[in-house]
């Protein structure tokens, strides 16, 4: 079992990593959120740092924050986010991990269910116009 989210991380990660800003980018935000992911201490250690005390993001980094990205995109709360990272920083912590995502497993099939229902509102609203638009466009005659 893989101890991170999300593995995939972008090819070529230099040895001596990548900067902040390169990070953002391979992982598609921006980086005042890789600021604000390390000051709530979701990331699982703390970064390693230049001699000039710049952030350098590694392979294992990009694959954690791939996996932050991924859980907030879902809409996962912040608090639930630095949970799981304290969880993935607990040996043994498995069952409680898997709980965790159980739980927003649970609220983002709910929260599709709610979209899909709004999405078949609108097909059916569509569908009426259309209907309503195409006997608006034919001749009185034609309707009898």
């Amino acid at each position: 079992m893989t101890d991170l989210l999300v593995p995939e991380t972008p090819a070529g990660v230099p040895s001596d990593g990548l900067s902040i800003g390169e990070a953002a980018q391979a992982c598609g935000i921006s980086a005042d959120t890789l600021r604000y992911y390390e000051k709530e201490n979701l990331l699982l250690e703390p970064l390693e740092r230049t001699t000039a005390g710049r952030r350098r993001y590694h392979r294992r980094d990009l694959a954690w924050v791939a996996g932050l990205v991924m859980l907030r995109e879902t809409g996962m709360p912040i608090a639930d986010m630095r949970a799981m990272a304290r969880l993935y920083r607990t040996p043994g912590a498995e069952a409680e991990r898997l709980a965790l995502l159980e739980s927003h497993r649970d609220r983002v099939v709910a929260e599709q269910r709610r979209i899909v229902s709004h999405l078949d509102a609108i097909e059916t609203k569509i569908r009426a116009y259309r209907s309503a638009l195409g006997a608006a466009d034919r001749p009185a005659s034609a309707e009898r």
